[in-house]
């Protein structure tokens, strides 16, 4: 039997987005990337980790402010490039900007509307 982790198609970095989902609504909360080892250890723990970029290491989601991503369940679309977590949010605050969600912008009349509000100051979550 071959590895499940061998049917993700990694990008040339070695990365797959990853889709965090609220597991009751659906909502989604964010996007993050996952390298072999994030999903690999996101699925052993229970709980989202992705790789930053950034900083070229894992990111233990909420292991900084305590907003963990507890999972119920992972995805693979059928073009297996792209990955949905459905989670359990704590906190219920997946963005560093202390928003439920990372996705608060809508468009309206050719600009960017804030419509999701701040439930908590970042500056009193980092």
């Amino acid at each position: 039997m071959s590895n499940w982790l061998d049917a993700v198609k990694w990008d040339a970095d070695g990365l797959v987005p990853a889709i965090a989902q609220d597991y009751q609504t659906g909502r989604i909360l964010m996007m993050a990337w996952m390298n072999r080892e994030a999903l690999a250890l996101t699925v052993q723990e229970n709980r989202a980790i992705y790789y930053s970029r950034s900083r070229q290491q894992l990111w233990r989601k909420g292991e900084s402010s305590g907003h963990v991503q507890q999972l119920h369940e992972v995805r693979l679309d059928c073009d297996a490039d792209v990955i949905t977590l459905q989670v359990e949010q704590i906190g219920g605050i997946a963005c560093h900007t202390g928003r439920e969600s990372c996705f608060y912008r809508v468009y309206q009349n050719g600009e960017w509307v804030s419509v999701d509000p701040v439930l908590k100051d970042p500056k009193d979550i980092y």
